[in-house]
């Protein structure tokens, strides 16, 4: 089992879209994939159908009932999707209020990590949408993760954005073991945009090898396709933003034997 977070601290940065990608063109091979929406806002959630302010079963149960009925309380919230062999455990606003309702409580950064061990025998592939900000939901997610993928904009304000993500990842370390790996995503490029090229420069010259050498260019059919709730993979494997993601995926599944060479915080 392969567990990826995706996260940044910045919207707009296709986090959301990465997640949906990758986890559609797994789906696509025949391989059971889940993704899980821990992102209160719940873009993954709609993407899919679902609505996250009337949803009944969600993440946000699996939390109120883990230490109770652990496994009723994720199968409960399990959702298939429209697509073969892509599940969804679902969002629901509610988890907005988790910190304050277990911030004191100890023992609760762990939870997703202890669901995920009930689900490994039926996903060999878990991909997580986190929260933008830094609290018990994005602990959960980089503690049961085993890589961390960092979409970035290639755009110099993002630049900033991607330095606090770091920031946070770093203080996330210091409760692991081992230093969680991490790749950077340049994402919504524009080759012939100096902005974007120098972005691109920067971001290479600054964190070397945790950047992916290749990018995930600007194509409108991402918002196209996320009208329909279709992934764009799904809809035309051949689009821009496909073949960047399916370059992806497979630079993620040679590194996913060996994730100890990937660079650290």
């Amino acid at each position: 089992m392969t567990i990826w977070a995706v996260a940044n601290q910045k919207g707009g940065v296709g986090k959301t879209t990465t997640v949906v990608s990758l986890a559609s063109l797994l789906a696509r091979q025949g391989q059971p994939t889940l993704v899980l929406d821990m992102d209160p806002h719940g873009s993954l959630t709609t993407y899919f159908g679902h609505d996250p302010d009337t949803i009944k079963s969600s993440i946000y149960t699996v939390f109120q009932k883990i230490d109770r009925s652990p496994n009723a309380a994720i199968f409960n919230a399990l959702k298939k999707t429209d697509h073969d062999n892509l599940y969804i455990l679902p969002a629901s606003t509610a988890m907005a209020t988790l910190d304050r309702q277990l911030g004191a409580q100890g023992g609760k950064g762990l939870i997703i990590k202890k669901t995920l061990k009930h689900l490994g025998d039926r996903f060999p592939n878990i991909i997580i949408d986190c929260p933008p900000m830094l609290g018990i939901l994005m602990i959960n997610a980089l503690a049961a993760c085993d890589q961390l993928l960092i979409p970035v904009q290639t755009e110099f304000l993002a630049l900033k954005g991607l330095e606090h993500m770091l920031h946070t990842l770093g203080m996330i370390n210091h409760s692991r073991q081992q230093g969680l790996p991490f790749l950077i995503i340049p994402t919504m490029f524009e080759e012939h945009t100096r902005s974007s090229v120098e972005s691109l420069r920067m971001l290479h010259e600054k964190y070397k090898t945790g950047v992916w050498d290749g990018v995930v260019p600007v194509d409108n059919q991402f918002r196209d396709v996320s009208k329909l709730g279709i992934p764009l993979p799904t809809m035309n494997e051949y689009a821009p933003g496909s073949l960047a993601y399916s370059a992806l995926l497979k630079h993620l599944k040679r590194s996913a034997n060996d994730l100890n060479q990937l660079p650290h915080v």
